[in-house]
């Protein structure tokens, strides 16, 4: 059967109109050797955006996928960007071309916290499902998780010289993990409330913690175990059954000075903040010299971290001036080995902060308001006192606040958006702002004819004219009492409709007036006619052909006047809420309701009766509107989605998913090509149709394959067995690509045994038969894949699943097929193909499925094998990159010895050295003095 109505797909073209979200931090990078603190990156819904905040110009978008940005931490090297997402997935992008070159998936909710180690080889992970996640990023794959708090992980840190991690969380406790044993060793329980933030400070001798209240807490770290040799166990040893159940306090001791075997954490001291609410941001530099620490005001604190000579100066003249004055404020603060200056951004509220410590002893700092816009300081830490100079802010590419009406010109290549403050004209092909003028609240507009000159409805109840090549207010009207809800252009583009909150209906012609100022003609309105009603007006809409008025009243119906007598012809009731937003078929003979009870109505204009009622968004329909010249129209709602619906079939076509907020209004070009949205999330997106048709089974059928892709994504941690589920657990989480995985490789070894068994069949008939074989070979199927082996397709299905999901796969993997893969992996070594990958595979397979391994008598030829050949092939590799790596040591000391200089170091770095050394003998000669 052909298809009878074809449908064009529309599909996601730009995001533009934001500059910063609100949901993920903000942080300097480097572009290709660029200057420092030029370029930052901050997130933009489910993309990054990289600023070069000198020109206020987008230099890179590192394109993401669905869901929301929630984390972004530039790696050491300043090469990569690792992006956690709201799904709990997180990426690394290529700063040189904005490609995604690793991904990782274990956490079941949104990533909270993102953070590399010293050499920028591992990455720690937290997120909202309280679980904290080790990261190999050279491997491309997980190493551990790390189970333990109780609430959303609200930090992480590696210590550069120790395999240790530090956690923080809003179970107000903070852990210290032992990355060597995989377990926590100590927990910080001095906090009273959430534990916000937290940096380590004097070459990770001190830990300053952010909590909910306005003191920041300090805590000595005193590491305990230096002088311990490499190969002695750092866990006590358990307790045997032979010993007396009396010993029971001695252990606790026991596990009690565990701790101390480590580290231990005393209280310092703290410092008292000037907000008084939690803690936002709490950041250093690089260098850890400067604390950057702010809540969720417009006022930002700033501490600088004295070395030991610069307290013992600081304490002696405040404790002259302590004997004179009675300072004690200042005198503790100085005390705590830090001195704070206070700096007041904008009145807005601060969200995010960052800061870099350039040459020169200069500080950049950029910060992420809470209205859509960056602003970057600079200041000299060396001044006695520190003021912060406004070097740049981003404000042109966005609105402040939501945008709240859209409006597209006549030739399809203007764009309007109006917010709180401002409205901005955009072009529809570059996306870049044309105009940007103040204006009051806005809640309706329109293009005049022509294209000159735009209307804005505002929440005051007045009309605003402005002239688009002056970029400047023409005029503003007293139209109405009460909010200024919704106006119409007329058919005849002779003058407007307007509704609004005071209850009338009122008429307005286009005139050009004579401005008293500069002479020249202008457009104004002038009031011809007023509807007076008995509920506020929410909506009205002319019909095309100029005759029918249609209005959305407060009382959840729809009246229908005659636009010339404005005499009663139909009211349209049936909503259970008010209809939000309405809209009139080209050919005056349905039209489309769409109300907060979420359902959409469709009537017919000749007698007023209810078509069809469907249910449309899972929240208020917000917008509706009509694809020109078509019976198709738009819906938009603030469960974040917009949906297309056929009036004719009465049948949901598609749905435009994107927007992470609630969806306030939509536009639709005139030749019907584009659709421009805006959200609560400050986002505006567009949209344009292809020429690919939509078949609505399939598209029924994506919908169904979407769902389960999600319900898969949701399922639980994957459990090895024989283990128990303590502290550690595995990194990887079962999704539907592991899933998809580990059927490729299944289907591939089902293969693998076909094409074996053909090629064993094709030996047989070619020895028995001698001169028959032609004859019979012609009924027997050769093999298809890898006519010389077979075996080589599995291991290339292997090599093709991500590295990060490779052990999850294994374990969705049926153990009845573990035997023929064991097989296959030992001949994969013996040829000496992927060993590494091949080793990796077999010591999963062997952990996770030991006990059905070692009972199996059949398999036990094959582990000896396995064994033999593993080492063997291992000890080569082995050998292999010991051989290399000395070869390149010689060659490395003979350029030294040729050039005179040193290979592969900075002399800075051996200069410091040096210095640490000799203020090292200096104390000492000082503690013998």
């Amino acid at each position: 059967m052909g298809l009878t109505k074809q449908y064009l797909r529309y599909v996601a073209s730009a995001v533009f109109g934001v500059i910063g979200s609100q949901k993920a931090n903000i942080a300097y990078v480097t572009l290709r050797g660029g200057e420092k603190g030029r370029y930052v990156a901050v997130a933009a819904c489910e993309h990054v955006f990289i600023w070069d905040v000198r020109k206020g110009e987008k230099v890179l978008i590192l394109q993401g996928q669905k869901h929301e940005v929630t984390f972004l931490c530039p790696s050491p090297d300043g090469v990569h960007i690792a992006v956690g997402y709201e799904d709990g997935a997180v990426r690394i992008f290529s700063l040189m071309n904005g490609e995604n070159s690793v991904s990782f998936n274990g956490h079941k909710s949104a990533v909270t916290v993102i953070h590399y180690d010293g050499l920028g080889a591992r990455l720690v992970t937290g997120s909202k499902d309280t679980d904290v996640i080790v990261w190999d990023i050279i491997n491309e794959c997980g190493l551990y998780r790390l189970r333990g708090h109780k609430d959303v992980i609200t930090e992480a840190l590696f210590l550069k010289d120790k395999n240790l991690l530090v956690t923080s969380s809003k179970d107000s406790f903070v852990k210290w993990w032992d990355l060597d044993t995989q377990h926590c060793f100590k927990t910080m329980v001095g906090h009273r409330s959430e534990v916000w933030g937290m940096v380590l400070l004097n070459q990770e001798n001190r830990l300053l913690t952010g909590s909910a209240d306005s003191e920041l807490r300090a805590w000595d770290i005193d590491y305990l175990q230096e002088e311990k040799a490499d190969g002695e166990p750092r866990v006590k040893k358990g307790k045997t059954l032979l010993d007396d159940d009396d010993d029971d306090d001695e252990d606790n001791e026991e596990v009690e000075s565990l701790d101390e075997r480590i580290l231990s954490c005393k209280k310092a001291g703290s410092i008292l903040r000037e907000a008084r609410d939690r803690v936002v941001s709490l950041i250093t530099d690089t260098k850890a010299r400067v604390i950057a620490c702010h809540g969720s005001d417009s006022v930002l604190e700033l501490f600088t971290v004295l070395s030991e000579e610069e307290v013992q100066k600081k304490m002696t003249k405040k404790l002259k001036k302590a004997k004179k004055k009675a300072a004690n404020e200042s005198t503790n603060r100085e005390l705590r080995s830090t001195n704070a200056e206070t700096h007041s951004p904008p009145p807005s509220p601060l969200r995010w902060v960052d800061c870099l410590m350039c040459v020169g002893g200069e500080l950049k700092i950029v910060l992420l308001l809470q209205n859509n816009t960056i602003e970057t300081y600079s200041l000299k830490t060396s001044d006695k006192t520190p003021t912060a100079n406004k070097t740049a802010r981003l404000t042109l590419g966005g609105h402040r606040t939501a945008v709240r009406t859209l409006a597209f010109s006549s030739d399809n290549l203007a764009i309007l958006s109006a917010s709180g403050d401002t409205v901005k004209v955009w072009n529809r092909s570059t996306l870049q702002v044309i105009r940007t003028m103040a204006c009051e609240y806005a809640l309706c507009s329109l293009f005049v004819p022509g294209d000159r000159q735009i209307i804005l409805g505002t929440k005051s109840g007045k009309l605003q004219i402005f002239e688009l090549a002056s970029g400047s207010l023409l005029e503003t009207v007293d139209a109405h009492d009460g909010a200024l809800w919704s106006l119409c252009l007329a058919p005849d583009q002779r003058g407007i409709v307007t509704g609004s909150a005071d209850k009338t209906v009122k008429f307005w012609d286009f005139e050009l007036v004579t401005d008293q100022g500069t002479g020249q003609k202008r457009l104004t309105l002038k009031h011809t006619r007023t509807l007076q009603l008995e509920e506020d007006v929410l909506c009205v809409k002319f019909s095309p052909d100029h005759r029918l008025l249609a209005v959305s009243l407060l009382d959840c119906t729809v009246k229908i006047f005659f636009t010339d007598t404005l005499k009663f012809f139909l009211s349209l009731y049936g909503h259970k809420l008010p209809v939000l937003c309405l809209d009139i078929s080209h050919d005056n003979t349905l039209i489309a309701t769409g109300s907060a009870d979420r359902n959409v109505k469709i009537w017919g204009l000749d007698f007023g009766d209810c078509h069809r009622s469907m249910f449309a968004h899972d929240d208020s329909v917000m917008f509706l509107q009509f694809v020109p010249k078509t019976h198709l129209f738009f819906t938009a709602g603030k469960d974040k989605k917009i949906k297309q619906w056929d009036a004719d079939k009465f049948e949901h076509i598609q749905t435009l998913e994107g927007h992470h907020r609630e969806v306030w209004c939509l536009t639709i070009s005139p030749n019907g090509d584009h659709i421009v949205s805006s959200s609560h999330d400050k986002s505006l997106r567009l949209w344009e149709r292809t020429r690919e048709p939509i078949i609505l089974e399939e598209e029924r059928e994506m919908e169904r394959e979407a769902e389960f892709e999600e319900s898969m994504a949701k399922g639980d941690v994957p459990v090895v067995p024989g283990e128990t589920q303590g502290e550690a657990a595995p990194a990887g989480k079962k999704t539907a690509d592991t899933v998809k995985a580990a059927e490729r490789i299944m289907e591939a070894l089902e293969l693998y045994k076909e094409e074996t068994r053909k090629m064993e069949e094709h030996k047989y008939a070619c020895v028995n038969a001698g001169k028959e074989v032609e004859t019979l070979s012609s009924n027997i199927t050769p093999p298809v894949l890898y006519a010389c082996c077979p075996s080589r397709y599995v291991l290339d299905v292997i090599k093709k699943v991500r590295s990060s999901e490779l052990e999850v796969s294994l374990l969705v993997l049926p153990f009845s097929y573990v035997p023929e893969l064991l097989k296959l992996l030992n001949s994969y070594i013996q040829q000496g193909l992927e060993v590494e990958l091949v080793c990796r595979c077999l010591f999963f397979l062997l952990r996770i499925h030991f006990g059905q391994i070692s009972s199996n008598q059949m398999l036990l030829s094959v582990i000896d094998e396995l064994r033999d050949n593993t080492l063997s092939k291992v000890r080569e590799i082995r050998d292999v990159m010991g051989f290399n790596s000395a070869a390149l040591q010689f060659l490395q000391r003979e350029i030294e010895k040729k050039e005179d200089v040193v290979f592969f170091a900075e002399a800075t770095g051996q200069l410091e050295k040096k210095k640490k050394r000799r203020r090292k003998r200096e104390r000492v000669v000082l503690t013998i003095a």
